[in-house]
């Protein structure tokens, strides 16, 4: 499954993926993956789970690496559970165009290897083609 949390900087997306992924982890039998562009999170997620920065990626620059650089991470672990993604429009030059492909395509990856996928966006849901309105939503408190 892919889930998605939309909304402005500063409603309170981070907080409310972190919430869930610290939760996530405590209770799964499986492994949590937390991808963020930087380390700035490190210290506010608990050590059970595996923390990705982005920074140290600079080398992949679309969703197509990006896309690449998740199957690698999946075939190096196959006990992961759930990715979650925190602004994935601060990563690789992914932009709202490429939204719909990419989780097309997150889609694809969940059914194949039954790992949910928990991405935040900031976007105004307005903004995302009607494709995105078909994946589950879900909304920080701040929205």
């Amino acid at each position: 499954m892919v889930n998605l949390i939309v909304g402005h900087k500063g409603t309170g997306k981070t907080k409310m993926m972190i919430n869930l992924a610290n939760s996530r982890a405590e209770s799964s039998d499986g492994h949590v993956v937390f991808i963020n562009k930087n380390q700035r999170l490190m210290y506010d997620l608990i050590h059970e789970i595996r923390v990705v920065c982005m920074q140290d990626y600079d080398e992949i620059t679309n969703s197509d690496e990006y896309v690449g650089f998740l199957y690698g991470i999946i075939s190096s672990d196959h006990d992961i559970d759930a990715i979650f993604i925190d602004s994935i429009l601060k990563h690789a030059d992914v932009n709202t165009e490429d939204i719909p492909e990419f989780l097309a395509r997150l889609k694809v990856i969940s059914q194949q290897h039954d790992i949910d996928f928990i991405v935040s966006l900031s976007a105004d849901l307005d903004e995302l083609s009607d494709e995105v309105q078909d994946f589950n939503l879900l909304k920080p408190d701040g929205c």
